[in-house]
């Protein structure tokens, strides 16, 4: 690895495990509380980046105030390693200068704006100073020895700014570093860039602190926020090499912030234009979730499935996914594979054949069972639910099962029913004795004013004898829904422990992200997503995540 690559990548790298850090730390400010807030409310150097940068995020606290936070020394471990190869010492040579904020851009998609040879993105850090003397030494001290070491320096004024960078590095990775003003040392991957970070500061529309949408979305950042990150969604997109047909948000912006049980990261995705107001709000959770059994690992729950195709949340959905996997196919949400087979089994759409006759309260849910198929649906009984019952059972009758009445319990229940043929050959010189089994397919009956359906009669045998262990008298979903605004369109909540394993097979990058953030992912015990925004030009929402305080 060249010297140039290891020490960028130490900026790169170290940016990500800083963040990393505030939210594997945020665990032990539960334990051991600080004062910890952020001394501004937004990235300061966001004049330094261009308004069509596609990604930028900051810390907004000094990293050695998150020293307090830490267990067993994770962060000081973290530095160490990062910047062993690149023969600094943090303590003596960085701590002493270093202010309250970080900042890390990708402030272009193409450095030399050449596709003949590929995208070369420009990265950008930079690093708050509170003492510019300090700083000033910190630059000159770390290009010398990076001269010593053999590399070959070139110095450049400027618009009054000294830029040094390595010069026997290919031009597409020429670290530079430079310190501006009284307030930030920047580094970058090429001159290039820095010369376009001096002149957004000296031209401020270029600039992403004077950009229109960018100070609309930061008047969305919470007081206190320790971390904030702005994408430019068409941007991001672009870096996938996609244009979106279809572009309902402009941009979002992440904030994350501690709370007294663990950590809520909200997000506010902008719109250029209205779209469809947010269904009505709801003051407390759904009725529906009593029955769902406590042991659930996934919950899902809110009012009025019948709108949901042509929702804010399902634009956003087909973005988002569009932008990551670079296709606008549907790309069913991993943790609902179990209820995208049914639909394939049973030949029905969801959204034709089920959602759309939901109009009241409804919950979903899945168990966590050896397998991914137990899954529970409550629907509140309106006036068409009994005609959507009524059409299941026609689907199911064309698709060769039975309707078969049964009980259980007390209760009485319909189930899908396929009679299969079962074979048993008591020994070798016996003929094979041939029976018919029933298998269930199905489940549905009423309850109250609900409706409730399920994937086999064990399931269903949990949501009979769950009243008194109900999901909703789970201390664990109390405690994690209390963090969301009261008036929310519902919500989506995983126990961690439960569903872990479905997870990790599913999205298989998740393991390096749990390598990544061990200390998090070991004390994670749920995370909650709830929409609680009420604008018709913006989408907004929070994840909460509750971590173990035992």
């Amino acid at each position: 690895m060249n010297r140039q690559s290891s020490f960028f990548g130490f900026l790169v790298a170290g940016a990500i495990a800083l963040l990393v850090i505030v939210v594997a730390g945020f665990y032990w400010f539960v334990k051991s509380p600080v004062n910890l807030i952020a001394s501004t409310s937004q990235p300061n150097a966001a004049i330094f980046v261009s308004k069509l940068a596609p990604v930028t995020a900051s810390l907004l606290v000094n990293p050695d105030r998150l020293q307090a936070l830490e267990h067993e020394d994770e962060l000081s471990k973290l530095k160490t390693s990062l910047l062993a190869k690149s023969r600094i010492d943090y303590k003596q040579d960085i701590q002493p200068w270093l202010g309250d904020e970080v900042t890390l851009a990708i402030t272009t998609l193409d450095i030399d704006r050449d596709p003949e040879n590929g995208q070369q993105p420009g990265y950008l850090m930079a690093l708050a100073t509170k003492q510019p003397e300090k700083s000033h030494e910190f630059v000159e001290l770390f290009f010398s020895k990076r001269a010593l070491a053999g590399a070959n320096l070139a110095v450049e004024q400027y618009k009054g700014i000294k830029l040094i960078y390595d010069n026997s590095q290919p031009e597409q990775d020429l670290l530079t570093g430079a310190v501006v003003g009284e307030d930030f040392v920047l580094f970058a991957n090429n001159p290039k860039v820095l010369r376009e970070a001096i002149n957004n500061v000296q031209a401020p529309d270029l600039n992403l602190a004077k950009f229109p949408e960018y100070q609309k979305a930061t008047k969305q950042i919470p007081k206190g926020s320790l971390a904030v990150a702005f994408l430019n969604l068409p941007m991001v997109a672009k870096w996938q090499g996609l244009e979106l047909s279809e572009k309902t948000y402009d941009s979002e912006i992440i904030s994350l912030a501690l709370n007294p049980k663990g950590l809520l990261a909200e997000t506010t995705f902008l719109a250029s234009s209205e779209i469809l107001p947010p269904s009505p709000p709801l003051s407390k959770p759904v009725e529906a979730l009593h029955y769902i059994p406590g042991l659930a690992g996934l919950a899902i729950s809110g009012s009025n499935l019948s709108n949901l195709g042509n929702s804010d949340l399902a634009k956003l959905w087909k973005q988002a996914t569009a932008t990551i996997y670079g296709s606008e196919e549907d790309v069913t949400f991993p943790l609902l594979e179990p209820l995208a087979n049914v639909q394939k089994r049973w030949g029905v759409n969801l959204a034709e054949d089920i959602f759309s006759w939901v109009q009241g309260e409804y919950a979903i849910a899945l168990l966590p069972q050896q397998t991914t198929s137990q899954w529970i649906f409550v629907v509140e009984n309106t006036e068409d639910v009994q005609q959507g019952v009524a059409h299941l059972d026609a689907i199911a009758s064309s698709n060769g099962l039975s309707i078969s009445p049964l009980t259980l319990g007390k209760q009485k229940i319909s189930a899908w029913t396929e009679l299969v043929t079962a074979s048993k050959q008591p020994n070798a010189k016996e003929r094979p004795s041939l029976s018919i089994e029933a298998k269930v397919r199905g489940v549905h009956t009423t309850l109250g004013n609900y409706e409730i359906f399920t994937s086999d009669l064990e399931t269903m045998d949990e949501v009979l004898t769950a009243k008194d262990n109900s999901l909703i008298d789970n201390p664990n979903f109390q405690d994690s829904i209390a963090a969301i605004p009261q008036q929310n369109q519902g919500y989506i909540y995983l126990d961690w422990s439960k569903s872990q394993n479905l997870l990790e097979r599913q999205l298989p990058i998740l393991k390096l992200a749990e390598v990544l953030g061990k200390p998090f992912f070991d004390n994670l015990r749920s995370l909650t997503v709830s929409s609680y925004g009420t604008n018709t030009d913006s989408l907004k929402g929070g994840v909460f995540f509750q971590l173990d305080h035992s």
